[in-house]
Protein backbone atom coordinates (compact mmCIF):
# COMPACT_ATOMS: atom_id res chain seq x y z
CA UNK A 1 0.00 0.00 0.00
CA UNK A 2 1.34 3.46 -1.20
CA UNK A 3 1.34 6.56 0.98
CA UNK A 4 -1.61 8.06 -0.95
CA UNK A 5 -3.96 4.92 -0.27
CA UNK A 6 -2.76 5.02 3.51
CA UNK A 7 -3.76 8.45 3.79
CA UNK A 8 -6.98 7.88 1.71
CA UNK A 9 -7.57 4.81 3.68
CA UNK A 10 -7.08 7.03 7.18
CA UNK A 11 -9.37 9.50 5.81
CA UNK A 12 -12.42 7.22 5.38
CA UNK A 13 -11.52 5.51 8.92
CA UNK A 14 -11.85 8.58 10.64
CA UNK A 15 -15.20 9.68 8.35
CA UNK A 16 -16.51 6.12 9.87
CA UNK A 17 -15.52 6.90 12.95
CA UNK A 18 -17.07 10.28 13.44
CA UNK A 19 -20.36 8.71 11.70
CA UNK A 20 -20.78 5.88 14.20
CA UNK A 21 -19.89 8.78 16.72
CA UNK A 22 -23.38 10.55 15.32
CA UNK A 23 -25.11 7.08 15.39
CA UNK A 24 -24.14 7.08 19.24
CA UNK A 25 -25.33 9.90 20.05
CA UNK A 26 -28.43 9.97 18.48
CA UNK A 27 -29.30 6.79 20.03
CA UNK A 28 -28.55 7.71 23.39
CA UNK A 29 -30.67 11.24 22.59
CA UNK A 30 -33.85 9.14 21.84
CA UNK A 31 -33.02 6.39 24.64
CA UNK A 32 -32.64 8.68 27.29
CA UNK A 33 -36.39 8.22 28.38
CA UNK A 34 -35.84 4.71 28.51
CA UNK A 35 -32.99 4.81 30.22
CA UNK A 36 -34.33 7.38 32.85
CA UNK A 37 -37.50 4.91 33.24
CA UNK A 38 -35.23 1.87 34.31
CA UNK A 39 -32.59 3.86 36.21
CA UNK A 40 -35.26 6.25 37.82
CA UNK A 41 -38.50 4.91 37.68
CA UNK A 42 -37.96 0.81 38.16
CA UNK A 43 -34.87 1.29 40.38
CA UNK A 44 -36.66 3.89 43.21
CA UNK A 45 -39.34 0.79 43.20
CA UNK A 46 -36.93 -1.88 43.72
CA UNK A 47 -35.43 0.32 46.21
CA UNK A 48 -38.78 1.21 47.95
CA UNK A 49 -39.88 -2.47 47.69
CA UNK A 50 -36.33 -3.79 48.77
CA UNK A 51 -36.80 -1.46 52.33
CA UNK A 52 -40.03 -2.99 52.85
CA UNK A 53 -37.91 -6.65 53.08
CA UNK A 54 -36.24 -5.74 56.00
CA UNK A 55 -38.68 -6.64 58.93
CA UNK A 56 -36.93 -8.17 62.44
CA UNK A 57 -39.61 -10.90 62.06
CA UNK A 58 -38.74 -12.22 58.95
CA UNK A 59 -35.78 -14.73 58.40
CA UNK A 60 -32.88 -14.07 56.83
CA UNK A 61 -33.62 -16.16 53.82
CA UNK A 62 -37.20 -14.58 53.35
CA UNK A 63 -35.56 -11.08 53.42
CA UNK A 64 -33.17 -12.31 50.72
CA UNK A 65 -35.98 -13.47 48.53
CA UNK A 66 -37.91 -10.85 48.96
CA UNK A 67 -35.03 -8.37 48.14
CA UNK A 68 -34.48 -10.66 45.13
CA UNK A 69 -37.96 -10.80 44.01
CA UNK A 70 -37.79 -7.17 44.10
CA UNK A 71 -35.00 -6.92 41.57
CA UNK A 72 -36.60 -8.82 38.94
CA UNK A 73 -38.96 -5.84 37.56
CA UNK A 74 -35.06 -3.94 36.94
CA UNK A 75 -33.65 -7.38 35.53
CA UNK A 76 -35.95 -8.12 32.75
CA UNK A 77 -36.22 -3.99 31.60
CA UNK A 78 -32.32 -4.23 31.64
CA UNK A 79 -32.24 -7.32 29.86
CA UNK A 80 -34.86 -6.23 27.26
CA UNK A 81 -33.33 -2.86 26.75
CA UNK A 82 -28.99 -4.16 26.27
CA UNK A 83 -30.93 -7.09 24.15
CA UNK A 84 -32.83 -4.19 21.85
CA UNK A 85 -29.39 -2.80 21.25
CA UNK A 86 -27.44 -5.71 21.01
CA UNK A 87 -29.84 -6.45 17.75
CA UNK A 88 -29.73 -2.73 16.74
CA UNK A 89 -25.75 -3.03 17.06
CA UNK A 90 -25.61 -5.95 15.30
CA UNK A 91 -28.26 -4.86 12.15
CA UNK A 92 -25.57 -2.05 11.92
CA UNK A 93 -22.28 -3.69 11.62
CA UNK A 94 -23.78 -6.16 8.99
CA UNK A 95 -25.10 -3.43 7.38
CA UNK A 96 -21.07 -1.42 7.50
CA UNK A 97 -19.58 -5.07 6.54
CA UNK A 98 -21.67 -5.00 3.27
CA UNK A 99 -20.19 -1.60 2.60
CA UNK A 100 -16.72 -2.89 3.87
CA UNK A 101 -16.68 -5.81 1.57
CA UNK A 102 -17.85 -3.79 -1.43
CA UNK A 103 -14.75 -1.42 -0.67
CA UNK A 104 -12.62 -4.52 -0.55
CA UNK A 105 -13.99 -5.64 -3.82
CA UNK A 106 -13.63 -2.40 -5.64
CA UNK A 107 -9.61 -2.18 -4.21
CA UNK A 108 -8.96 -5.67 -5.46
CA UNK A 109 -10.00 -4.75 -8.98
CA UNK A 110 -8.16 -1.32 -8.90
CA UNK A 111 -11.17 0.66 -9.05
CA UNK A 112 -9.93 3.17 -6.72
CA UNK A 113 -11.46 6.59 -7.91
CA UNK A 114 -15.14 5.59 -7.16
CA UNK A 115 -14.19 2.47 -4.23
CA UNK A 116 -13.76 5.65 -1.59
CA UNK A 117 -16.85 7.48 -2.82
CA UNK A 118 -19.02 4.42 -2.76
CA UNK A 119 -18.06 2.99 0.22
CA UNK A 120 -18.56 6.66 1.78
CA UNK A 121 -22.27 6.55 0.11
CA UNK A 122 -23.27 2.85 1.39
CA UNK A 123 -21.89 4.17 4.61
CA UNK A 124 -24.10 7.32 4.73
CA UNK A 125 -26.95 5.68 3.56
CA UNK A 126 -26.45 2.62 5.85
CA UNK A 127 -26.39 4.39 8.70
CA UNK A 128 -29.32 7.09 8.01
CA UNK A 129 -31.42 3.46 7.47
CA UNK A 130 -30.59 2.37 11.00
CA UNK A 131 -30.93 5.85 12.48
CA UNK A 132 -34.45 6.03 10.83
CA UNK A 133 -35.34 2.48 12.66
CA UNK A 134 -34.21 4.36 16.58
CA UNK A 135 -38.14 5.74 16.66
CA UNK A 136 -39.53 2.55 16.17
CA UNK A 137 -37.14 0.99 18.89
CA UNK A 138 -37.61 3.13 21.17
CA UNK A 139 -41.76 2.80 20.66
CA UNK A 140 -41.31 -0.89 20.61
CA UNK A 141 -39.24 -0.48 24.57
CA UNK A 142 -41.77 1.92 25.46
CA UNK A 143 -44.64 -0.43 25.01
CA UNK A 144 -42.59 -3.13 26.04
CA UNK A 145 -41.88 -1.37 29.64
CA UNK A 146 -45.39 0.35 29.88
CA UNK A 147 -43.40 3.53 29.71
CA UNK A 148 -46.07 6.42 29.18
CA UNK A 149 -44.90 10.20 29.07
CA UNK A 150 -47.99 11.61 31.26
CA UNK A 151 -47.08 9.03 34.22
CA UNK A 152 -43.21 9.90 33.89
CA UNK A 153 -41.75 11.88 36.97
Amino acid sequence: MNHIDAAEERIVTEKLRQKLNDVNSAAQSQLAVVQDHVNFTLQKAYFKCAYECFDRRRKQDDISMCVENCSIPVLQAQNLVEGELAKFQERLNRSLMVCQDKFESAKLQKIRTDATKDMESCVNQSIEENVKALPHLVAKLKASLSINPITEE
